[in-house]
């Protein structure tokens, strides 16, 4: 079925426009804890992502302004972290992602990022997402665990008013209940015949939101099962949060894969793609 729109332009088409079946991957750490952890995360996934032939956006946060608790770490901040994140991308050649939160954190923001992210809880915050879609940079916007998929064309109308093609939605779980998310696998088409290119974030599906009283909770060892599902169901890109030690991560660490494991995690996904080949 032909979609409606189409929100790809040169970017995000020369990512998923290839004769191989391949998907995209945007992963890092939760939040920017310091440069060598930082920078460390970035290296091995540019190593194994050359050697995988997989495209690859790193992705770190440099404020994780919703936190469930106010005594939670959150990052060095704006100016800091797009200082961190400027050095990473320059050092090791990459494109690097983040979340921006307030409007005019946006056209600062675009001086450094190859794709501004805008997050789950804010996606339906019209000011922030033109503001976004204004600087010209790609833009990935997180579905709400509030909305259901059919809902993210309300989203895409928005962006599209800026003149912006080059929109992604990534899909990370709906409200199920107290303190749990769910999958929907069909959001996956149902959003791609919406004309934009659909990520799966598998490592905030398996959060378990405020499921430590304060702080979230995750279950990883499902975050393989969930990737290849997503896989299976014609995703565009992944989104995968990695640290060196999970269990000591200042932020998300208990939905986060260990970094080791990565290699093997990714090269198992690219054997699902090329089962299933090209999905509609």
């Amino acid at each position: 079925m032909k979609a409606p729109n189409n929100y790809m332009s040169n970017f995000f088409l020369n990512l998923i426009s290839r004769p191989d079946p391949i998907f995209f991957l945007i992963a890092g750490p939760c939040v920017i804890e310091d440069y060598k952890t930082t920078f460390t995360v970035a290296k091995h996934l540019k190593q194994i992502t050359a050697k995988l032939d997989i495209p690859f956006i790193f992705k770190a946060s440099f404020d994780k302004a919703n936190r469930t608790s106010i005594q939670s770490f959150r990052g060095p901040g704006f100016d800091k972290g797009l200082e961190v994140l400027d050095s990473i991308k320059k050092e090791l050649d990459l494109q690097v992602i983040s979340d921006i939160h307030l409007p005019d954190q946006a056209n600062k923001a675009a001086e450094v990022l190859d794709i501004i992210q805008i997050p789950a809880f804010l996606c339906r915050q019209t000011d922030l997402i033109m503001a976004a879609c204004n600087t010209g940079k790609p833009v990935n916007i997180k579905k709400g665990q509030f909305l259901s998929p059919l809902e993210c064309k309300n989203i895409l109308n928005k962006a599209k008013e800026s003149g912006n093609q080059d929109i992604c939605i990534t899909e990370r779980g709906s409200s199920f209940g107290y303190n749990n998310l769910v999958v929907d696998f069909r959001s996956i088409p149902i959003i791609k015949n919406l004309g934009a290119p659909v990520i799966f974030d598998a490592t905030h599906s398996v959060q378990l939101p405020g499921g430590a009283t304060d702080s979230s909770a995750g279950e990883r060892q499902f975050v393989p099962t969930l990737s290849k599902a997503a896989i299976a169901a014609g995703v565009d890109g992944l989104f995968i949060e990695t640290h060196p030690d999970p269990d000591k991560a200042l932020c998300d660490g208990p939905n986060s894969m260990p970094l080791k494991d990565m290699e093997k995690f990714l090269s198992t996904l690219i054997a699902v793609k090329k089962a299933v080949g090209k999905t509609p």
